[in-house]
């Protein structure tokens, strides 16, 4: 009777336990991912602005002053920004963004905008890209409320102001993935569909080249084989589905692209271009404005001020790659982000409405207001005619 007793007892205090701790442990913070000043209010934010964004920003050894560049062109209180500088780039580069970040007075007062205290190295051709953008996907979705998920290196420039990019989205449907793909991959069949490969970045402390194996695969038969550009915008339903993954494709995607080459380049797009559920919300197209060398178009080309009106015209938010402090991005500062010298780009947050007056710090008042500039109506433009009738056919995956 005593040992029944003690059965039943023993059960009960297990079940209260269990429904006592268990919602303290899911509510833990996440160990590895410490934002470098205090936790958004983000209840707030989602009120206040009509969509918002959860940026990456990649940067390595030597990007430092570029990349703090960016942060300042992109920025927006609306927003979220998690930076990561890979495990190439020196320890002093890595505390010198830190320390950029935590001295800002804005970033402080907000608290958007992080950086990875554990970094990743990455080596480009293989998959540590793309492990490191779904690390900061979970941690982004585990963090903060966004729409959409954006990932930029360095090199990158935005082309039009937040409040310009805020309003124009918040007319689009929020399910839409921006995934520029092609299921025709021609000679990439043979130089990256069948060959094998192995990261040593996965593995191993020192950043080395990957390496090949002799013998090559067969190419997939239970599904199909995509590629397109490595930049895209992802919709938190999508982003969720690639790292909850209620079915097994992710995953299945996953563990095939991990030796395979430049896999950053096919796996969003083979993942929505399979899945039933998310092959009809894409728009083929990356956003960015970017010229490529000769053929294989394999390496974009350097943007300098010769460029600058075919970016305009092109009507697209971001741009890629730029140099260190090239002219081109004092003019894109001046005449279309409305930015001074170490300064943020215009906003209605900041600027009480006037674009002469400099944006640099946080107007309480202003919390909430978007002042979007002749950039939205361009970006407008642009998303009306991807989503028009006209062309939808053909920004399906098929």
């Amino acid at each position: 009777m005593g040992v029944k007793i003690f059965t039943v007892s023993f059960m009960l205090t297990s079940i209260l336990f269990f429904i006592l701790y268990m919602p303290t442990r899911l509510t833990m913070p996440i160990s590895s991912f410490r934002p470098v000043m205090k936790y958004f209010n983000v209840s707030k934010t989602s009120k206040a602005y009509p969509v918002s964004f959860a940026y990456l920003i990649s940067a390595s050894k030597g990007d430092a002053v570029k990349l703090k560049r960016l942060v300042k062109a992109l920025y927006h209180p609306g927003n979220y920004y998690l930076i990561h500088m890979d495990y190439g780039a020196p320890e002093s580069e890595h505390r010198d963004v830190a320390e950029f970040v935590a001295g800002d007075p804005v970033f402080g007062d907000v608290g958007n905008v992080w950086v990875v205290g554990k970094r990743n190295l990455v080596t480009y051709r293989g998959p540590t890209m793309l492990a490191t953008t779904l690390h900061a996907m979970a941690m982004l979705l585990r963090t903060c409320q966004w729409d959409w998920f954006i990932n930029l290196s360095a090199s990158d420039y935005p082309l039009v102001t937040q409040d310009d990019l805020i309003q124009a989205f918040s007319e689009l449907p929020s399910n839409i993935n921006f995934v520029q793909h092609s299921s025709r991959l021609g000679w990439k069949l043979n130089k990256r569909g069948r060959p094998v490969i192995i990261d040593p970045g996965l593995y191993l402390e020192n950043k080395s080249e990957i390496w090949w194996v002799i013998k090559q695969r067969s190419l997939p038969t239970s599904f199909k084989l995509y590629t397109g550009s490595a930049w895209t915008m992802l919709s938190r339903s999508f982003a969720e589905y690639c790292i909850v993954g209620w079915e097994n494709l992710p995953r299945t995607m996953l563990l095939y692209y991990t030796n395979f080459v430049s896999s950053p380049e096919g796996y969003f797009q083979s993942v929505i271009c399979n899945s039933e559920e998310y092959k009809n919300t894409t728009v083929n197209h990356d956003l960015h404005y970017i010229t490529w060398d000769v053929p294989p178009k394999q390496h974009p080309r350097s943007l300098g001020l010769r460029d600058y009106r075919k970016m305009v015209l092109s009507s697209r938010p971001f741009a890629r790659k730029f140099k260190k402090n090239d002219a081109v991005l004092d003019k894109i500062d001046r005449e279309l982000l409305k930015r001074h010298r170490g300064q943020f780009s215009f906003g209605g947050w900041c600027s009480g409405g006037s674009g002469s007056r400099g944006c640099s710090d946080l107007r309480t008042e202003n919390f909430g207001v978007l002042s979007p500039g002749p950039g939205r109506r361009r970006l407008r433009n642009l998303l009306s005619k991807l989503l028009s009738a006209r062309f939808s056919h053909k920004l399906q995956c098929r």
